[in-house]
C-alpha cells in the first residue's frame, strides 16, 4: 500500500479529520491528504519536530519509555504526533468533536501501516 493510500484512508476514516501529513526528520513533508489549505498541515508538522524532542528528552530523565505518540489537545482540536522510525513521523490534526478514541486506532494502525512501506 502507498503512503497516499494509507494517509487517505486514515484522513477518510476519521469523522472531522482535518488532514494527515508524513514528514521527514526535518519537518519538510513527503505526503499529505487534508480538508485544508496543504500549507496549514504542513505548517504544524514542520512543528511537531519541536515537541518530540522534549518528550524524547524525558525518556532518561523520568524512565518513561521511548515515546512512540503523543496527543495534543487545545479548544478547537487533537493534534496527534506519531513516530514511525528515527527519521518519519505522521502528523494528524482533527477537530474537537471528532471521537478521538477512533482517531487514536486509526492513527495507530495508519503508523503500523507505514513502518511497513518505510
Amino acid at each position: 500500500m502507498s503512503f497516499e493510500v494509507i494517509l487517505k484512508n486514515l484522513v477518510d476514516q476519521v469523522p472531522q479529520s482535518i488532514g494527515a501529513i508524513l514528514v521527514d526528520w526535518e519537518g519538510e513533508a513527503v505526503m499529505e491528504q487534508c480538508h485544508c489549505d496543504p500549507y496549514e498541515i504542513r505548517f504544524i508538522a514542520a512543528h511537531k519536530g519541536i515537541i518530540l524532542t522534549h518528550l524524547k528528552e524525558m525518556k532518561s530523565a523520568a524512565y518513561v519509555g521511548e515515546v512512540e505518540d503523543v496527543v495534543v489537545s487545545s479548544d478547537k482540536g487533537h493534534l496527534f504526533i506519531g513516530c514511525i522510525d528515527q527519521y518519519y513521523s505522521l502528523v494528524m490534526n482533527i477537530e474537537r468533536s471528532s471521537p478521538m478514541g477512533l482517531a487514536l486506532y486509526h492513527f495507530r494502525r495508519a503508523i503500523t501501516e507505514l513502518k511497513k512501506e518505510i
